[in-house]
């Protein structure tokens, strides 16, 4: 168990034994540390303490009881070829904590609360031409009684559907990453710190891979950024928005549908040139507008970045309630006590009174 978590919390700091070792300041060397993850031998606490420091974890994480089981399966990453490895391990055991936390804070409440719904329902669909995901994309709005009407909320919708949305700190070269906690449990990790409009586009690109199985013919990034785009934006409500046919687009109506939508300017022209609205080559003009103007990479009107709540909403339940106590909570957030209890604690005590 301590084994378990000293390696866990190594490979999420991306660190291999001997780095850990050098990291400590060489107070105890690669080969004990391997046996302390083998358990062949327990660190003493002066080691937990280096070793915690190193790690930048708190030495209470060490002897967290493991109450739920977690394993992943089918990751998809969004990445840059040149993403090593071990990084890519350094995601799998952050994400892996993270769901262990939910399901612990999960547990602690009934279980009826927590319907397994939708998302799974829909899983596999084979996907042969882009006709099947634009028929994708309007049966799950019609299974979430989303209508055509823009998405308020993207984060709200997949966490209300039983997804984990989990925030992750990552690298340019990472953009995300989608998979099945316990064969069941869909989990959707986006990058910290994104605008609005990146980060729906991203939730619905990474819902678009968990539900999908596209055939071989189809380049599979594709296929889930098409999708992103008929979920955010269903053919019929585009057509409403654009028409049928149009010789070009404006400006102007671009940023009015972005700040509706919450949708990029340069994803509603991939839609309107996806649709037939516009031709090939008029998308490519505007392609070629946005890089010289250098708004591919950061668009002119921003749109507002959206939070996962239903974590942080069960753990402070859970204090409300007496089920933990505020420092426990501190913990499954990953923020200091004194933060705590300044956002969160001083609030309840004031309801209360």
């Amino acid at each position: 168990m301590l084994g378990g978590r000293i390696k866990q919390a190594r490979i999420a700091a991306g660190l291999s034994l001997r780095r850990l070792a050098e990291a400590s300041g060489n107070y105890v060397s690669a080969q004990v540390i391997q046996k302390y993850e083998q358990g062949i031998t327990n660190p003493g606490s002066d080691v937990l303490i280096k070793l915690a420091k190193a790690l930048g974890v708190k030495v209470e994480y060490f002897f967290r009881p493991a109450s739920v089981q977690v394993s992943l399966s089918c990751p998809i990453y969004r990445k840059r070829a040149s993403v090593p490895q071990k990084y890519l391990e350094s995601i799998h055991a952050k994400v892996k904590d993270k769901v262990e936390k939910y399901l612990e804070i999960q547990a602690l409440f009934p279980e009826d609360r927590f319907d397994k719904i939708s998302i799974s329902k829909l899983r596999h669909r084979n996907i042969h031409k882009s006709s099947d995901i634009e028929m994708l994309a309007d049966d799950l709005r019609k299974e979430w009684s989303l209508g055509n009407d823009p998405i308020e909320n993207m984060t709200d919708i997949v966490e209300d559907r039983g997804a984990m949305v989990i925030p992750l700190e990552a690298s340019e070269e990472f953009d995300g990453l989608s998979c099945w906690a316990n064969d069941d449990i869909p989990v959707i990790v986006v990058k910290k710190d994104l605008m609005g409009d990146r980060q729906r586009s991203d939730l619905a690109h990474e819902l678009g891979h968990l539900i999908m199985k596209v055939s071989s013919e189809i380049n599979e990034e594709k296929a889930a950024k098409h999708f992103s785009g008929a979920f955010l934006a269903p053919a019929d409500a585009v057509y409403r928005e654009l028409g049928k046919k149009r010789n070009n687009l404006d400006l102007s109506e671009l940023v009015l549908l972005k700040k509706k939508y919450g949708m990029s300017m340069q994803q509603w022209i991939y839609r309107a040139k996806d649709l037939g609205i516009i031709s090939d080559s008029r998308a490519t003009e505007w392609f070629k507008k946005f890089r010289i103007k250098k708004w591919h990479r950061v668009e002119p009107v921003d749109v507002a970045p959206e939070e996962p709540q239903r974590f942080k909403l069960l753990v402070i339940q859970a204090v409300t309630e007496g089920i933990i106590s505020p420092v426990r909570a501190a913990e499954f957030l990953d923020i200091p006590y004194d933060k705590f209890r300044k956002d969160v604690i001083d609030g309840i005590e004031e309801t209360n009174s």
